[in-house]
């Protein structure tokens, strides 16, 4: 049986484990933590659980969805679905109507979006028009405040539609962030099924939305699972690809490396000769935060929706956990591209997002308490121009995964999956290539 090992086991890693095992590769999954999910995943902090930040997926995220399934999740059940609705309470309404196709729904949407004049509104479409007349592709890339500029995008438009998309798809201020991506996700999400623009928000963890699925079905496939256990080196055995892992060593038909960038250049670094290219790629990215303050409130405190819209100075969505099968009372409440808020002490940064909720619910009591978390490198910064790797590696045998893979999706769980599922395929079809080898561990 082909040996494949997938190192990293964050969604990338696990959804080529996945892909690998349903193939039927035995995989051997490695992971530097002693916990699996990387950037989403369920935490336990003074004996209560929370996740490590506020997700939210798209009816787009095709992939992701076919490999809940895959693993046995049943996503009526994981996931609240909601056609989309951006509420701002008081200040802006956008609903679009779920008995409409794509993109009839969303010019539909804009119509009838209470908050918007009509000068705004015919803005909004005649842009949604001229991205869908380009085929949505942004040649050169620019920034997409530039791009907003270009076609008089309004500041309302701007502040309650474009703005917030941007910021949270790509968790990078629209100053800085990529035009090309950010029209790929309106494509992906505004012009295709109607269904693609649901809003799929979690009822359960992220750690039981995929990765426990994940790891279950990888077991039932015979692989294994190592944590605790980092990666030290890479090297090429004939046609076989050796890990090295705390003093002892492995040969493995193929390898994926689902790790962060530079991690994963560590690893290529001695075969420099050969991966100078890749590792000024992987080396060059930025990263951008995203922080989750939860504020758990007395029982009785309910958002007017599961999901709203903050037009505050600091924060952008707020949910609901109590309403989505969590603990009642308890807000989530979602800062974006927050380095700018670098240095603020956690009780300052509750108390501020407080403020803001109680802007729009005068008579919230004050909170019981409060917890920060803050994903320092939550994404990398999805930036005009931004060279990305491929999955091929310089390496013969070695594939590569991760958010930041691939060149036209911003860093989402969707990319992640992607990236994993095209990696899995791309190491199957390696190993298929070659003469039928079986792997073995030598220590």
């Amino acid at each position: 049986m082909t040996q494949v090992a997938v190192i990293g086991a964050g969604w990338a890693g696990l959804a080529a484990a996945v892909e690998l095992a349903a193939s039927g590769c035995r995989v051997a999954l490695y992971e530097a933590a002693r916990q699996c999910g990387g950037r989403a995943r369920g935490i336990t902090i003074d004996g209560t659980e929370f996740d490590n930040g506020q997700h939210i997926l798209l009816g787009a995220y095709g992939e992701t969805l076919r490999l809940i399934r895959m693993t046995g999740g049943d996503l009526a059940s994981l996931m609240l679905r909601l056609p989309l609705e951006l509420v701002y309470p008081g200040e802006f309404v956008l609903r679009a109507p779920a008995w409409l196709p794509a993109p009839l729904h969303l010019l539909a949407g804009l119509f009838g979006a209470s908050g918007l004049t009509w000068r705004d509104k015919l803005a909004a479409m005649r842009f949604m028009l001229a991205l869908r007349r380009s085929g949505f592709v942004i040649d050169p890339d620019i920034g997409v405040a530039d791009l907003l500029a270009r076609w008089g995008q309004t500041a309302r438009t701007r502040t309650f539609l474009w703005e917030p998309l941007c910021i949270a798809a790509l968790n990078t201020a629209p100053e800085l962030a990529s035009a090309r991506v950010f029209a790929c996700v309106l494509r992906d999400a505004f012009t295709r099924a109607r269904s693609d623009s649901d809003l799929l928000i979690p009822r359960t963890g992220l750690s039981a939305l995929f990765p426990d699925l994940a790891l279950r079905f990888v077991a039932k496939h015979d692989g294994s699972l190592h944590l605790g256990a980092p990666v030290d080196a890479l090297d090429i055995c004939g046609e076989r690809v050796g890990l090295h892992v705390d003093g002892k060593s492995a040969l493995y038909d193929a390898v994926v490396c689902a790790i962060p960038p530079r991690r994963a250049a560590a690893l290529f670094v001695d075969d420099a000769w050969v991966s100078r290219d890749l590792c000024r790629v992987l080396a060059a990215f930025e990263y951008e935060p995203i922080a989750t303050c939860y504020l758990q409130y007395p029982a009785s405190v309910r958002l007017m929706r599961p999901m709203i819209g903050l037009s505050g100075a600091i924060s952008q969505w707020a949910f609901d956990r109590g309403a989505l099968g969590g603990p009642a009372g308890l807000i989530a409440v979602v800062v974006s591209a927050a380095g700018h808020l670098r240095g603020l002490p956690g009780d300052a940064l509750a108390k501020a997002i407080d403020c803001e909720l109680r802007a729009l619910i005068p008579a919230l009591p004050a909170p019981l308490s409060h917890r920060i978390i803050n994903e320092k490198r939550a994404t990398f910064r999805c930036s005009p121009n931004l060279e990305r790797p491929g999955v091929e590696s310089p390496l013969a045998g070695v594939f590569l995964a991760g958010d930041h893979v691939l060149s036209d999706y911003p860093a989402t769980l969707e990319a992640a999956i992607r990236s994993g599922v095209a990696a899995a395929r791309a190491a199957r079809d390696w190993t298929a290539s070659k003469l039928p080898a079986t792997g073995c561990d030598v220590v």
